[in-house]
């Protein structure tokens, strides 16, 4: 992974723009943008780099710029579980744990090659004191993908295995295409045979 501050980036005029158009930092004033910058880092990854690993206290906030992240979680034999995934004007944090002070309760992995702009939890966090608006539209986000993983994890339980791919296809059509497919049968606890044998039977 390779790592820069936006104004030593040679695509910083880029980054700025694709900075303004995430989710969370849209509506915000070109004086809390200047005030964020100089606390973002870039980092470069290449798929299956590691941006945050389950276990750990030190945490830190990440703007996804281009690529797909996956959140995910390991139990002590190394079984996999995948919450979500994040793409482009997306987030990705760990705040829930950091207010709760335990280790982080999952992994943050590039699925594709990305680039995100990064920076520490507790800087995160006094942004955030400086600019209550931004937090009041962060923590809202932060519900809402609670709110999504909890709403996934019922579907592996309720819906049958054309039932689940039709819902991702459904919520996160953009993203369809763009996974590799093991990843996407894994995120659907199916294996990657019978995703692709649904395909050839045209069930999806």
């Amino acid at each position: 992974m390779t790592t820069l501050s936006v104004h030593q980036h040679p695509e910083r005029n880029v980054i700025r723009v694709q900075l303004k158009q995430n989710s969370v930092l849209k509506d915000m004033s070109e004086q809390a943008h200047a005030d964020l910058e100089s606390l973002l880092l870039v980092v470069d990854c290449l798929k299956g780099d590691n941006l945050l690993h389950q276990g750990v206290h030190e945490m830190e906030q990440y703007f996804i710029l281009d690529g797909v992240l996956k959140r995910v979680v390991a139990n002590q034999q190394a079984k996999e579980m995948i919450l979500r995934f994040s793409d482009e004007r997306d987030m990705e944090t760990s705040y829930a744990a950091w207010c709760l002070k335990t280790p982080t309760p999952y992994s943050i992995v590039a699925v594709t090659k990305a680039r995100v702009a990064k920076l520490p939890m507790p800087q995160w966090i006094e942004f955030m004191e400086r600019h209550p608006d931004v937090k009041k539209i962060f923590e809202f986000n932060v519900m809402n993908l609670m709110s999504e993983i909890m709403a996934h994890t019922i579907t592996l339980h309720l819906l049958d295995a054309p039932g689940r791919v039709h819902r991702f296809m459904r919520k996160h059509a953009e993203l369809f295409e763009r996974l590799p497919k093991k990843e996407l049968a894994a995120y659907l606890n199916l294996s990657a045979e019978t995703l692709s044998r649904l395909k050839q039977r045209g069930k999806i």
